[in-house]
């Protein structure tokens, strides 16, 4: 009878909710609406608060967060707080990533009183940041009335989950201390699910267009990301003995090592011999496509409309139908069960097979040691570390491209913040992931000096928090990418001491490490003892402005051509003199 009579805090509601869920860690910065809601939080032995620098690096970090652990979250005070996180969240919608984004608000009875309140905008109307915010999240939610504050935390926790993007949800400052009921324990369910008419249909139809196909290929998208949905894909590839394919941004979310796999799917930059073996094959089918002007390399992909079958987290697009209500991982569990096998592709990839272009040197002459260094040296170390025990970060640049070109070794994780692209993005998000892994795990992230510059901040949170990540930070002078696409002066950038800043970020008491490398030798020497270094390891490697991917070269000019392309006149001209 007791239990039923507990109560708590609305802020204790939330933590112990947040922890249900799955939350062991969460990222804040305080401000006067959001202090007694964290002394609330803090009250949970079980959560930790990691204090971030500003904001964005606050929600890039709960990005990172979602991405290992399955859900991230953040806490930022009202207006001047939760407008600068906006770019992160909004970053995390983009990437499909459950983040519960938690701003504290204003008294809840300051509009209603007329009061104008600081950090707003000088007027009384108040709910313009909830109203912001559901534009780029799956829900944006307000606790005004403390009756409300038990639902309105259940729904916005289980709307992210379900939904798998972030969800808003501001907290008055006055009724962040005040009591409600204490939460029973719950599962949140993390996914949704099928409609059993919706996804039959679906399956009968997708089982017999692949079965009148003669050399059908599966190809891995983003959305393929919750672990249900890559074991659904994975058992439908083996049913199917077809060939495999990714995009981009679902490198890693399918095993590298398995037989099936061919390498990278995106357009004409795609791995040797994918483009040809996806655009002749008479079926594809995109687990979680996602065909932005990025991934199919400014639309110049030969993907058939006719040919396409695409399975979205909650519906299937085949041609000439479409089916609502499905969810991806039930469709493609239940594909496996109806397809016969349909090897052609495989075989075509077994007697055709290119490796794909990685930075080993097998059979190759070790480079001379006091070479300078290229990237091409650069990331054949990278590759020659990566174990089942790592995970490698590439931040938006030319880090993509050879990234994407390394070959992961099984349990290798690999992240890229593909469809927003926000460069600034990989520093706090490896503070982030590196919290979230549920396993040990040395994270590697490799990241631009002009990225860099924009979150460099966080490096000191991962000193202080004891975060352990090696960052290769290349050093070309600017924005390679920015410059591949369309170059300027705007592109150049004031050059760092990056190795230097280690040492003022541990102010005498932390265990961050910088070190520079300008050769084979020193890079070599420079992994190895960041590799036994108990602490963070930041390595400044300079290379060439001019030493870039031949893929970012192409990929540029072809993205540019897009971007460039004549606007349609629409509606009246005006006519001369």
């Amino acid at each position: 009878m007791r239990d039923e009579w507990e109560r708590c805090s609305v802020g204790e509601y939330l933590g112990r909710r947040l922890e249900q869920a799955g939350v062991r860690h969460y990222f804040s910065v305080p401000g006067d609406f959001n202090l007694v809601l964290l002394d609330q939080l803090l009250k949970n032995p079980r959560l930790q608060m990691i204090g971030c620098c500003n904001e964005l690096n606050a929600g890039y970090a709960a990005e990172g967060y979602a991405r290992s652990n399955g859900i991230g979250a953040l806490v930022v005070t009202y207006s001047v707080g939760g407008l600068s996180a906006l770019n992160a969240v909004a970053c995390a919608y983009a990437e499909s990533l459950p983040v519960i984004a938690i701003s504290g608000g204003i008294n809840s009875d300051s509009e209603a009183d007329g009061h104008i309140i600081h950090h707003a905008l000088g007027e009384v109307r108040y709910d313009y940041q909830r109203q912001i915010y559901a534009h780029v999240t799956a829900g944006a939610f307000a606790i005004r009335r403390l009756e409300d504050a038990p639902t309105v935390i259940d729904r916005a926790i289980e709307t992210a989950l379900c939904k798998r993007k972030p969800v808003y949800l501001e907290i008055d400052c006055n009724l962040a201390a005040l009591a409600v009921p204490a939460p029973a324990p719950r599962h949140f369910q993390n996914r949704s699910h099928s409609d059993p008419t919706a996804l039959a249909a679906a399956v009968a139809h997708a089982a017999e267009l692949l079965a009148n196909s003669t050399r059908p290929v599966l190809v891995a998208g983003p959305l393929v990301r919750p672990p249900e949905a890559q074991a659904a894909f994975l058992k439908l590839a083996e049913a199917l003995g077809c060939a495999v394919a990714a995009q981009p941004a679902a490198k890693g979310m399918f095993p590298e090592d398995h037989p099936a796999f061919a390498g990278l799917y995106w357009g004409p930059v795609s791995s040797p011999g994918v483009a040809a073996l996806v655009e002749s094959a008479d079926a594809y089918l995109f687990a979680g496509g996602l065909l932005s002007d990025y991934s199919t390399t400014g639309y110049s992909a030969l993907i058939d409309p006719q040919k396409l079958l695409l399975a979205n987290p909650d519906d299937v697009r085949l041609p000439g139908a479409r089916y609502s209500g499905v969810a991806l991982s039930d469709f493609l569990s239940a594909l496996a069960k109806k397809v016969p096998p349909s090897p052609a592709s495989f075989e075509e990839l077994r007697l055709n097979r290119e490796d794909t272009p990685t930075f080993t040197a097998n059979g190759v002459a070790p480079p001379d040691s006091t070479a300078p260094l290229t990237t091409r040296s650069v990331f054949a170390k990278v590759q020659s570390v990566l174990g089942d025990q790592t995970a490698l970060l590439v931040e938006t640049g030319d880090s993509w491209f050879n990234g994407l070109k390394l070959r992961l070794p099984h349990g290798c994780r690999f992240e890229i913040q593909f469809q927003a692209g926000s460069i600034g993005w990989c520093c706090p998000a490896t503070l982030g992931y590196e919290l979230g892994s549920p396993t040990p795990t040395r994270v590697i992230a490799m990241i631009g000096d002009g990225s860099f510059q924009l979150t460099a901040q966080e490096v000191s949170t991962m000193v202080r928090y004891g975060v352990k990540p090696i960052i290769v930070l290349i050093n070309n002078r600017g924005y390679t990418i920015e410059a591949e696409i369309h170059d300027g002066p705007y592109n150049r950038i004031k050059n760092w001491d990056y190795a230097g800043l280690m040492a003022v970020f541990n102010a005498g008491e932390g265990k961050g490490l910088g070190l520079r490398a300008a050769t084979v030798g020193e890079f070599d020497a420079a992994i190895n003892r960041a590799l036994a270094h108990d602490g963070p390891c930041l390595i400044e490697v300079p290379i060439d402005p001019h030493d870039c991917s031949k893929e970012l070269r192409e990929w540029g000019s072809r993205v540019a051509v897009a971007n460039s392309r004549s606007p349609r006149l629409t509606g009246l001209r005006l006519q001369e003199g």
